[in-house]
């Protein structure tokens, strides 16, 4: 595989590809076994994404606030303060992807002082803090160190563990988009898979203290492996030099990247939250108490994803403002549409909570 030359800043990536690697061919062997023409096209994609030229990495922005090894970036901007909150799994930078679809700086244009909370990369040594924990002995003393009670808003668990900070300490607001709360609305065979993989992964986890991205990559290939193979099939016919290309080839990146989970964290997940459905039955605790969404006392609403395979609708909060979005668990974040569909419905409600507050 040979470096494209065009541009310094660039360089191909050949160890760039699917993992778990093993699983991916597995799935397209299983997607394709009737159909020889989409495996060539499949393997066609793949040989393109690996060879894809990638932009130099762009610094991290500057992170003022640190509480362990989670810190806040400053997007910068003005006026009242909104703390977005990824989920643990996959980098948060899904959310500054690159410079045409990234939600952050579109928001700090628009108004805002953006903070990104960054939960850095653990260690076997933070295997004891689980989501819970990473709640109110990560994120909680982050946003204290704001002059003012933020506007939160937090995307996919990330959401869920807004909503969870929203209920422990002072906020002017909290948005959640595709944040899972009925994890029972999973349904009861994708639970039990997970549940399954998760007995198998538990004991190499336990032994690391921390919980691959391979793992967490599994499971949600599990949810939908036809779109995994297809995505693939389908960059096959993208012309190379094209945005969608590099849209496909950062996001797939992303997808592909990532730190491990705390071993805590991981258990908590699949046995608590998907096995157990405690914040659906009102049984999580953060901070020694149950979370309880309807107790909120600051403004709340949730974009809600119709298509979302991750993250299905029937797993939503159930605030009682709720937006449905018309595009998947990603495509709401970054697709074409993402600006009309979820960044500017979302910006008018921040202008909203921040005006009457």
């Amino acid at each position: 595989m040979m470096c494209s030359g065009r541009a310094k800043a660039q360089v191909a990536a050949p160890q760039h590809g699917p993992r778990p690697l093993p699983l991916f061919l597995d799935m397209l062997r299983s997607e394709t076994a009737a159909f020889p023409e989409r495996l060539a096209a499949v393997m066609a994609g793949l040989r393109r994404y690996q060879d894809a030229p990638r932009a130099t990495a762009r610094q991290a922005m500057p992170a003022p606030h640190r509480v362990g090894r989670a810190r806040l970036r400053d997007y910068g901007g003005a006026g009242r303060d909104v703390v977005f909150v990824p989920s643990l799994i996959n980098p948060p930078i899904v959310l500054d992807l690159t410079p045409e679809t990234s939600l952050l700086r579109w928001i700090a244009a628009r108004g805002f002082r953006t903070w990104l909370l960054d939960w850095g990369a653990p260690t076997p040594a933070d295997r004891d803090l689980d989501v819970a924990r990473h709640v109110s002995e990560r994120l909680l003393p982050l946003i204290a160190k704001l002059d003012a009670p933020p506007i939160l808003v937090g995307y996919c668990l990330g959401g869920t563990m807004a909503l969870a900070a929203a209920a422990r300490a002072p906020a002017a607001g909290v948005a959640t988009i595709a944040a899972p709360w009925h994890f029972a609305g999973y349904g009861d065979a994708a639970r039990a898979d997970m549940a399954a993989l998760w007995r198998a992964a538990r004991p190499g986890c336990e032994a690391l203290g921390l919980v691959p991205i391979e793992v967490l990559q599994t499971a949600f290939w599990k949810l939908d492996p036809a779109r995994t193979i297809a995505k693939y099939e389908a960059f096959a016919g993208v012309p190379p030099d094209s945005a969608a290309a590099r849209s496909f080839v950062a996001l797939e990146d992303w997808a592909n990247g990532g730190a491990p989970l705390t071993f805590a964290a991981g258990e908590e997940m699949f046995e608590r939250l998907l096995g157990e459905d405690r914040p659906g039955e009102g049984r999580w605790e953060v901070a020694g108490a149950p979370v309880n969404p309807g107790a909120l006392t600051c403004p709340a609403t949730e974009f809600v994803s119709t298509t979302d395979r991750i993250v299905p609708a029937a797993t939503a909060i159930g605030l009682p403002e709720r937006r449905d979005v018309a595009a998947g668990h990603v495509g709401m974040i970054v697709g074409g549409g993402a600006k009309a569909r979820l960044w500017e419905p979302l910006a008018d409600w921040l202008s909203a909570v921040a005006e009457a507050r």
